[in-house]
C-alpha cells in the first residue's frame, strides 16, 4: 500500500480541471442511473470517443465516476417507480417502492444512498489493500497460466448470466468469433475478412459497444415509448440515517457490502449478482423475514450496499490482471487500450499514476455521490418523467457522432447500428450481453497468451494441464460447465420421480 502515492493522486484529482471531471462524471452518472432505460454501461461507451483527446489521467476519473453514480442513480427509479434504473437495483425494487407507496419515499431513498456509501467505502478499502499484491502474484504469470484465467473467467461469466449456462457460452463464443476478422497477429495475413478491405483492421471495439448498450437499449424504449409510472411526490424527511438506524444495520451494512466486494472481484458476475446473493443473506438471517418483500429497511440496505460494493471489488481484478469484474469494466479496458496502456499485473511499473487516479476516484467519487444525492435527491427525481420522445433523439445522435468520429468513416456508424439490431435480439431472445461483450474483449488477449505460449513450447499445449495454476483454471472452468448441467439433470430426475 503507497499512501504517499494515494496522497498524490488525491491531490492531484482535486486540482481545478479534474475535480470538473470527477464531479461531472459522478452527477452525470447519477442522472442516467435515475432516467429509466439508460445505464452506466450506455454512458460510458457513449464518453469514449470524447476521451480520445483527453489526457489519459482526466479520462479515467470521469469515466470511473460515471461508474460510481450510475450504480448508485439507479436506486432513485427502483424505489420511486419500481423500474430498476440499472440491472444492479433490481432487488431495490422489492422493498423501496412499497416503502416508497407507503407514505415513506424519503427514508427509502435515505436508506439506499447511505448504504451505497458504505458499500462503496468498503470496497475502496479492499480494493487499496488487495489489488497490489494481487498485481505482484499475478506477474509471475505465463501466457499459459492467463490463457486457461481467461477461459475461467468466460465460463464463470456465462454460468452465473441470466438465462441459461448454454446461452451464456453461445454469447460468449459469438462474441469472440466477432473478435476475429483482420490481420492474423501471428502470421500478418487477412482473415475472415471475406476480401473487404474495411474488416482489415478489425471490428472497433467502441462502434461495437455503443451499438450493443446504448442503440439496443433506444430500440427496446422506443417500442415502450408511452411507458409512464405512477408519480410519487418526494421530500427530505428520513433521507439522512439516525446513529441509531447505524447501529440497527450495522451488521447487515458490513456483511453486504464484504458479499458485494467478493462477488465483485469474480470475474464478470457484476452488481446484480452481488446484490442478489446479499439480498438472500439478509433475509435469511433476519429475525423478521416477513416483512421482506414489503418494505424492509433491512432489504433496502442489503441491496444498495451490495451493488455499489461490486465496483470496488470489480476494479481489483482489472487493475492487478488485466481481466474485467463485469460489463463496465470491459468498456473500461477499451478506455484505457485508447490511451495505449495496458491493463494487468505491470500497470503498477508502467502506469503508476493512472493506477492511483483510480484508488483515488473511486473514493472521492463515492463521497461526492453522498453528497450530491442526500442534497438533492427530490431534483433528480424529476428526471425521471422527462418524456421519452425528448430524451431517446438525442442519445441516437451522440451515438452516431460518437462512432463517426472513431475513423471519421461511415463503416464505423453502419457497425454501430448493425450491432444494435444485434445487441436487441440477443436480449430478447434472452441471451446475456455480458458474456458476449467480455468475449469480445477479452478473445485477442488469449489468443495472444494461447500463441506465445505454444511458440514456447514448440507447439505443446501439455502445460494447459501439467502445471499448477493452469491445471487448477482449467479444473475450475471444467466444474462451472458440468455443475449446471448436473443440478439440472437432478432437479429434473427429481421432478420425473415425484410424477
Amino acid at each position: 500500500m503507497d499512501l504517499s502515492a494515494l496522497a498524490s493522486a488525491i491531490g492531484q484529482i482535486f486540482t481545478p480541471w479534474t475535480f470538473f471531471m470527477l464531479f461531472t462524471g459522478t452527477s452525470l452518472g447519477i442522472i442516467v442511473g435515475a432516467i429509466p432505460g439508460m445505464t452506466g454501461a450506455m454512458l460510458i461507451a457513449l464518453t469514449l470517443p470524447i476521451t480520445f483527446y483527453m489526457d489519459p489521467f482526466n479520462a479515467i476519473i470521469l469515466l470511473i465516476s460515471m461508474y460510481v453514480g450510475a450504480i448508485s442513480g439507479g436506486l432513485i427509479t427502483a424505489t420511486l417507480l419500481r423500474m430498476p434504473g440499472t440491472p444492479a437495483a433490481v432487488m431495490t425494487t422489492f422493498d423501496g417502492y412499497p416503502m416508497a407507496r407507503g407514505g415513506n419515499p424519503g427514508r427509502a431513498l435515505g436508506l439506499g444512498i447511505t448504504a451505497s456509501f458504505v458499500g462503496g467505502t468498503v470496497a475502496w478499502l479492499a480494493l487499496l489493500t488487495i489489488t497490489k499484491p494481487l498485481s505482484i502474484i499475478a506477474t509471475r504469470f505465463g501466457p499459459f497460466e492467463y490463457f486457461t484465467l481467461i477461459m475461467m473467467a468466460m465460463v464463470l461469466i456465462a454460468s452465473v448470466s441470466e438465462g441459461s449456462l448454454v446461452k451464456g457460452l453461445i454469447a460468449g463464443l459469438f462474441g469472440m468469433l466477432i473478435s476475429m476478422p483482420g490481420v492474423d497477429p501471428a502470421l500478418g495475413m487477412p482473415r475472415l475478412t471475406f476480401d473487404w478491405y474495411l474488416l482489415n483492421g478489425g471490428l472497433k471495439l467502441l462502434p461495437v459497444l455503443i451499438g450493443v448498450f446504448a442503440v439496443s437499449q433506444i430500440i427496446n424504449d422506443a417500442l415502450e415509448i408511452g411507458r409512464v409510472g405512477e408519480r410519487i411526490t418526494v421530500s427530505s424527511k428520513g433521507i439522512l440515517m439516525s446513529l441509531s438506524d447505524f447501529k440497527a444495520q450495522a451488521v447487515n451494512l458490513i456483511r453486504s457490502s464484504v458479499i458485494g466486494t467478493g462477488v465483485g472481484i469474480l470475474p464478470g458476475i457484476g452488481a446484480s449478482i452481488g446484490s442478489v446473493i446479499a439480498y438472500t443473506a439478509a433475509k435469511n438471517m433476519s429475525r423478521t423475514p416477513e416483512k421482506f418483500g414489503t418494505g424492509s429497511e433491512e432489504g433496502i440496505v442489503a441491496s444498495e450496499a451490495a451493488n455499489n460494493a461490486t465496483v470496488g471489488g470489480a476494479l481489483i481484478p482489472l487493475i492487478a490482471m488485466g481481466i474485467p469484474g463485469s460489463v463496465i469494466d470491459a468498456i473500461l479496458i477499451g478506455a484505457l487500450m485508447i490511451h495505449s496502456i495496458q491493463p494487468g499485473p505491470t500497470l503498477f511499473l508502467t502506469n503508476a499514476d493512472i493506477v492511483w487516479g483510480m484508488v483515488a476516484a473511486c473514493l472521492l467519487a463515492n463521497i461526492l455521490m453522498y453528497i450530491l444525492m442526500t442534497s438533492s435527491v427530490k431534483y433528480i427525481a424529476g428526471l425521471m418523467y422527462m418524456p421519452r420522445s425528448f430524451v431517446l433523439p438525442v442519445v441516437m445522435v451522440f451515438c452516431v457522432i460518437g462512432s463517426y468520429a472513431l475513423n471519421n468513416t461511415m463503416f464505423d456508424v453502419w457497425t454501430m447500428l448493425i450491432f444494435g439490431v444485434i445487441g436487441f435480439l440477443l436480449e430478447r431472445g434472452k441471451f446475456p450481453l455480458g458474456p458476449f461483450v467480455i468475449g469480445f474483449v477479452l478473445a485477442p488477449l488469449a489468443e495472444e497468451k494461447l500463441r506465445s505460449g505454444l511458440m514456447m513450447t514448440a507447439g505443446d499445449p501439455s502445460p494447459i494441464i501439467t502445471r499448477p495454476m493452469p491445471a487448477i483454471f482449467t479444473l475450475i472452468a471444467i466444474v462451472l460447465l458440468v455443475w449446471p448441467l448436473y443440478s439440472d439433470w437432478r432437479r429434473n430426475k427429481k421432478n420425473g420421480n415425484s410424477k
